[in-house]
């Protein structure tokens, strides 16, 4: 991506990470788990180009990127908002959307290099072979949410400081399963359920296609960090897995925060603090941040890391009423729904074509 597109300057957003990870060769090629091979041959099967399957033509609204109603937009209903001339409201708009989009952007290549370093460390073989795929799917991620940015919505903002923090954290720990934890479980989880909420309620067809598709590919990282887990985290020890769970309650607070936008604020010249007060105020973002945490609650309650520690953060939190999810159905809808949308992408090319051929 250009660094043109970027409201800040962009050496917010480049940084190097030491590494001191071990490398871990397996040459049992024939073991392997059923669940996880199984994983490898679905990922293999349903690679897809982002230059083919996305409708680049598309034109966007800047002044309402995703055509979605106003109500979601984090400062509707405060003075601030309610001061704004239509311009302001549509600048706000543009850029809350391209904040958005960004923090995906650098949360893909953050999983671009952490899906690389499990093929590195993790010592399964199976588990290789499937993380294999997630890196070729991590950088179509990328792919497909920089051309967004760069094309389309022609703004971007560097990586956010608590998201920033938190991929360090996960990249610079040396342990395979950490890197699990923090990217497959915590970092994708939470991003499914922004990019579900985006999906949900956006009317623009690019936008939502552009989340749907990336959402089928989340579907099966998180299954895999899940089976992986599920199976080590009963070896460890008690001490082990309260060290766990403190670094998944700290990543939490790290990712709750980062929906604060306070750059998007200062860019625009609003007063920070007022924005973040009454963003803490808000019914409808709280409930929008205890909503980040529906595919998250239920991973960690399903992989065995629920102690007192986590359950009471995410009790401080507001979202301590998620453990009952059935993951298993929401992520079946989370692959369903991009093909629903391919179908009515076909549906409306078709349509095109015939209307085409009746004018002739």
């Amino acid at each position: 991506m250009s660094t043109r597109a970027y409201t800040l300057p962009v050496e917010q957003t480049r940084w190097e990470i030491p590494g001191g990870n071990v490398t871990v060769f397996n040459w049992e090629y024939d073991e392997g788990r059923d669940k996880l091979l199984n994983l490898y041959e679905k990922g293999k099967k349903l690679q897809w180009n982002a230059q083919e399957r996305i409708d680049w033509s598309h034109e966007v609204d800047l002044s309402n990127p995703l055509q979605a109603p106003e109500m979601y937009v984090p400062l509707y209903g405060s003075p601030m908002w309610d001061a704004m001339d239509e311009k302001a409201r549509a600048e706000v708009c543009h850029h809350g959307a391209a904040w958005q989009f960004s923090q995906f952007l650098h949360g893909e290549q953050g999983a671009l290099i952490c899906a690389s370093k499990i093929v590195q460390t993790v010592p399964d073989i199976d588990s290789k072979f499937y993380a294999a795929t997630q890196v070729m799917d991590e950088a179509r991620h990328v792919e497909a949410y920089s051309r967004y940015l760069q094309e389309k919505l022609q703004l971007a903002y560097p990586i956010n400081p608590h998201l920033k923090a938190l991929l360090n954290d996960v990249i610079t720990d040396s342990r395979w399963d950490m890197t699990y934890l923090g990217m497959q479980v915590l970092i994708e989880g939470l991003a499914l359920a922004a990019f579900g909420l985006i999906r949900d309620i956006a009317q623009d067809p690019l936008g939502r296609s552009v989340v749907a598709y990336v959402m089928q590919d989340e579907a099966r990282h998180v299954a895999f960090g899940r089976l992986s887990l599920r199976d080590y985290y009963p070896q460890l020890t008690q001490k082990e897995r309260d060290e766990r769970e403190e670094f998944c309650v700290e990543a939490c607070y790290l990712m709750r925060d980062r929906f604060q936008a306070e750059e998007v604020w200062g860019n625009l010249g609003l007063d920070v603090d007022e924005c973040v007060r009454y963003l803490d105020n808000s019914e409808s973002n709280r409930m929008f941040k205890s909503l980040l945490f529906t595919r998250i609650v239920p991973m960690l309650k399903d992989i065995g890391l629920w102690g007192p520690r986590i359950n009471n953060a995410f009790a401080d939190m507001g979202v301590d009423g998620y453990q009952t999810i059935d993951l298993e159905q929401v992520m079946a809808a989370d692959e369903q729904q991009a093909e629903e949308i391919d179908q009515q992408r076909i549906a409306q090319v078709a349509e095109t074509i015939a209307v085409g051929e009746s004018a002739a």
